[in-house]
C-alpha cells in the first residue's frame, strides 16, 4: 500500500493513513487503498477489530484532496461521492468493531471518516469540523447523515453551515466522540478499549453493530431488526458458552461459533 501503513498484532488490525506531506487527506488513491484493506479484513478470520488512525501528530485526516475536487466535473464528483460513501458504509458496516483513534486534524473528510467508526477516541490536541462551504461545497461522504445522527439536527447544521472547527472537548460534550484522552495515552486507550470489546462473543459484538445500523435505515425496522438478530445470537455456541460461565461463575471462552 502506497498510502496506508498497516500493523497486525494479536488480532487487532491498526491501519495508519499515510501522507504526511499532506496532511492525511484522502485522495483517490487512498481511497482505492482504504477500500481493498477493508474487503479483505471481512473476509480474514484472523483480523477481528480494526483500528483506525492518522500517521504523525498533525493530522488524523485533514480533509479530502482539494487539487482532485478542483479538478472535477459533475459526472466525476458524483462518482467521487459515491466511491467514498461506499468506503464509509463498509466501515460502519463492518462485522467487526472499528475503533477511529483521531491525532490532530479531523475535517471535511477525516471528519466523516471517524464518524462512520463504530468508536471515536481523540486526543486532547484534535480539531474536528466540517468546513466545507468554505469551499462552496458540502459533505459528500455521508457527512450530512451521520453528524445529524450523532450531535443532532440543530447542532450538524450549525456546524456544517459555518465550517466552524472545535475541539476535542467540544467535540465529546456534544456526542462527536466518545473520550478524549492524552496525546501519549491515545494508542493505547484505543488498544485497551479494543481488547475489551475482543473479550466478548464475537458474533454478539457483530449483531450489536448489525442492530445499531438498522435503526438508521429507513428502509428497516430496527426493532424488527434487533429481535431477528438477537435470535440469531441463541443458535451459536458462543451463547451457549456463555450462559454456562455466568451461571457456573467462571470466564467466558468464546470462539465465534
Amino acid at each position: 500500500m502506497e498510502n496506508l501503513k498497516i500493523d497486525h498484532i494479536e488480532g487487532v488490525l491498526t491501519i495508519s493513513i499515510s501522507r504526511p506531506d499532506a496532511l492525511n487527506a484522502l485522495n483517490l488513491k487512498t481511497l482505492s487503498e482504504l477500500i481493498t484493506v477493508l474487503q479483505q479484513t471481512y473476509k480474514q478470520t484472523d483480523y477481528r477489530g480494526i483500528i483506525l488512525t492518522g500517521d504523525g501528530e498533525k493530522a488524523f485526516v485533514a480533509g479530502a484532496d482539494i487539487k482532485e475536487l478542483a479538478a472535477l466535473t459533475q459526472e466525476q464528483a458524483l462518482a467521487f461521492s459515491q466511491n467514498g460513501q461506499r468506503l464509509f458504509k463498509l466501515i460502519e458496516e463492518c462485522p467487526k468493531p472499528v475503533i477511529a483513534a483521531i491525532n490532530g486534524y479531523a475535517l471535511g473528510g477525516g471528519c466523516e471518516l471517524a464518524m462512520a467508526c463504530h468508536i471515536r477516541i481523540a486526543s486532547e490536541d484534535a480539531k474536528f469540523g466540517q468546513p466545507e462551504v468554505n469551499l462552496g461545497i458540502i459533505p459528500g461522504y455521508g457527512g450530512t447523515q451521520r453528524l445529524t445522527q450523532l450531535v443532532g439536527r440543530g447542532k450538524a447544521l450549525e456546524l456544517m453551515m459555518t465550517g466552524d472547527m472545535i475541539s476535542a472537548q467540544e467535540a465529546k460534550s456534544i456526542g462527536l466522540v466518545n473520550h478524549v484522552v492524552s496525546k501519549e495515552d491515545l494508542m493505547s486507550v484505543a488498544g485497551k478499549m479494543m481488547a475489551r470489546i475482543l473479550s466478548k462473543g464475537p458474533i454478539a459484538v457483530s449483531q450489536v453493530i448489525k442492530s445499531v445500523n438498522a435503526g438508521f435505515n429507513f428502509e428497516q425496522s430496527g426493532y424488527a431488526a434487533e429481535s431477528e438478530n438477537f435470535a440469531v445470537c441463541t443458535t451459536t455456541l458462543d451463547f451457549k458458552e456463555g450462559t454456562d460461565a455466568f451461571i457456573h461463575k467462571r470466564q467466558p471462552r468464546f470462539t465465534g461459533e
